[in-house]
């Protein structure tokens, strides 16, 4: 019985996030084509702001082996968006804008949201380049993967 009932469980929990992700798109699509210069998706989400910062704080520390951190992330925009269909099952969004450091440069920052990713294809999955703070070029030269 509980076997039974877990599998209706994840069953309309999968079903529900794959209508709240079309609608979310659906509803993308509409208001950029009313603002596009204002709406800037979940380019400006907090929570995708705080992991980026949080997540080169630890980048800095163990890879660049450098006392730098974020400080601020300005001019956030959204250069491309790429919406969830039937050939595509992954929502992305590539967003860009300017981090500034604790050293007081101010870098081009790019990143890209990716939905529904992470654990079992729930929640979302966030990468990103500062350029000039990529020395093994891991998104390519001046962070071109991320563009």
């Amino acid at each position: 019985m509980t076997c039974k009932l877990a599998a209706m469980l994840l069953t309309s929990l999968s079903l529900a996030a794959g209508a709240v992700s079309d609608a979310a798109a659906a509803d993308f699509t509409e208001a950029a084509v009313v603002k596009p210069t204002y709406d800037i998706g979940a380019c400006g989400n907090p929570s995708v702001l705080g992991f980026i910062t949080r997540r080169f704080d630890y980048k800095a520390a163990n890879y660049l082996h450098a006392d730098i951190a974020i400080a601020e992330i300005r001019d956030i925009g959204l250069s491309r968006y790429e919406p969830r269909d039937y050939t595509h099952l992954v929502e992305r969004e590539y967003c860009y804008g300017s981090a500034v450091t604790t050293d007081g440069v101010r870098r081009p920052l790019w990143y890209l949201i990716e939905r529904p990713w992470g654990f079992a294809g729930v929640g979302a999955s966030v990468e990103f380049c500062i350029g000039g703070l990529d020395p093994w070029y891991v998104y390519g030269a001046h962070c071109a993967s991320l563009r």
